[in-house]
């Protein structure tokens, strides 16, 4: 199975390439999570939440194109249901028009009846990213209360 979301964005591909990759940044949108790597490719990276007993994921970095591409190999660790779902790929593809970037980020290497709370919470990460650079400001969702 394969979810792709959408989003433009108002502002530059450093901008942005910042948000995906820094953790304080993710921190700010990802749920309180922020993503512990090098970010080179190869790289292995687990995502940690201060308020989390352990590692909520852990993958390998398969591209890293500054700028332009990020995808990730990307397993889930905060529950066993989706821990039992295996591995799946996340691809950010940032597209450059203007003032504005397209974000289109690709989940897949799920399965059809894959557990929703693998990929359900894009929406609201992305909708708090966008927020979080067109106004600086924090998007509360249900899911940024998780851990709070």
């Amino acid at each position: 199975m394969e979810k792709v979301y959408e989003f433009y964005i108002k502002t530059t591909p450093e901008k942005l390439w910042a948000a995906l990759t820094d953790p304080d940044q993710t921190a700010i949108y990802f749920f309180g999570n922020s993503y512990l790597t090098d970010w080179s490719v190869g790289s292995r990276f687990t995502t940690q939440n201060p308020n989390a007993e352990g590692p909520l994921g852990e993958g390998t970095v398969l591209e890293s194109q500054e700028l332009t591409r990020l995808v990730l190999s990307m397993t889930a660790l905060w529950d066993e249901s989706v821990q039992a779902e295996g591995e799946s790929r996340i691809a950010y593809q940032i597209t450059q028009f203007q003032d504005t970037c397209l974000l289109t980020v690709t989940h897949d290497r799920m399965r059809v009846d894959t557990d929703a709370q693998l990929y359900g919470g894009w929406p609201m990460i992305l909708s708090g990213m966008k927020t979080w650079l067109e106004t600086g400001q924090r998007l509360t969702t249900p899911g940024s209360l998780r851990y709070t």
